[in-house]
């Protein structure tokens, strides 16, 4: 399976600033000397022994993953900013069939929706799954006014979608992949969705709070993240933060750590960055999170950086 980060902030997109960009600048020149720029060689190597919260961004899109299936079946998971991304430079489906599975429908998840271009192709064809029976009416409030200007376009071409409503714990079968859901501490509720082929598990796990119960083994319905060979999960807050915003459904970067260890998972990406972070600090939770568990853990769990524009092969 091939997974592409197309959006991973969470709440809100965050462009980066003129101010951010000449921050990374300035820092680059600091670290310049004229050893670093006599020849094109030794100007490559320099860029390359940069750190990535200077040579690059994390990126400013809200959530939207695209995975792959070896089989070539294909899944969006969530409609952030970050779907417009996928229409402008992905991989137009050869057949314009879309799978959209849905998490939950907060704004940061559904924006992208009205600017989707295969939503306005009479041609395509979009199969909605989510676990919300009231999915097809959200969507549809979504792209009219006053939120939207093509009043009545969404009628036009609704004919094109088809809205399948799901249930945790069933697991189903989309082109021949096994899919299964779970129930996420989050307000009104996130789905986390887990994808089966060919002997690997992938999870997407985006916008929980962890709690305490999550960790139980003695609840069967927990077992659902056990022995993934790749988890994407919450990981918006540091500690400080974490306490002043608790409640608001979104996880520390210690918990996500501790959490994959419990469930013998091989791979963690931290997703659903904090908007107000820059890159320097988003990678510096990163650093937390590999030295916390360095120190707390035995096992080999890899912890990675979901960063916009990246693949990763399961």
């Amino acid at each position: 399976m091939n997974v592409h980060f197309w959006g991973v902030r969470g709440s809100l997109p965050t462009p980066i600033t003129s101010e951010q960009v000449q921050a990374k600048i300035a820092a680059v020149v600091e670290r310049i000397t004229p050893k670093d720029i006599q020849d094109e060689d030794s100007r490559t190597r320099f860029l390359a022994s940069l750190p990535p919260w200077l040579f690059g961004t994390v990126g400013g899109n809200t959530a939207c993953v695209e995975l792959t299936a070896n089989n070539g079946t294909r899944f969006i998971l969530d409609c952030g900013s970050g779907l417009r991304e996928f229409a402008v430079n992905g991989t137009p489906s050869p057949d314009n069939h879309y799978n959209i599975l849905m998490s939950h429908f907060h704004w940061d998840h559904i924006q992208g929706i009205p600017f989707f271009g295969p939503i306005f192709n009479p041609n395509a064809t979009i199969d909605f799954y989510s676990t919300f029976p009231a999915a097809e009416r959200i969507l549809a409030n979504q792209n009219c006014l006053p939120y939207f200007p093509r009043n009545g376009e969404w009628e036009k071409v609704g004919k094109q979608f088809r809205f399948h409503l799901i249930k945790e714990g069933e697991p189903f079968e989309i082109g021949g992949i096994k899919i299964n859901t779970k129930k996420m501490k989050h307000p009104g509720n996130s789905y986390s969705y887990s994808f089966e082929e060919n002997g690997k598990k992938f999870i997407y796990a985006t916008d929980v709070e962890l709690e305490p119960s999550d960790y139980d083994k003695n609840i069967a319905k927990n077992h659902f993240f056990e022995n993934a060979d790749v988890l994407i999960l919450d990981s918006q807050y540091t500690g400080d933060e974490a306490i002043a915003k608790a409640n608001w459904g979104h996880n520390i970067f210690c918990y996500a750590v501790d959490f994959a260890n419990t469930w013998n998972v091989k791979k963690l990406y931290l997703f659903h960055h904090e908007p107000t972070y820059s890159d320097k600090k988003i990678y510096s939770v990163l650093q937390a999170a590999r030295w916390y568990e360095e120190y707390s853990s035995s096992n080999q769990l890899e912890i990675y950086l979901a960063v916009e524009g990246q693949e990763i092969e399961i």
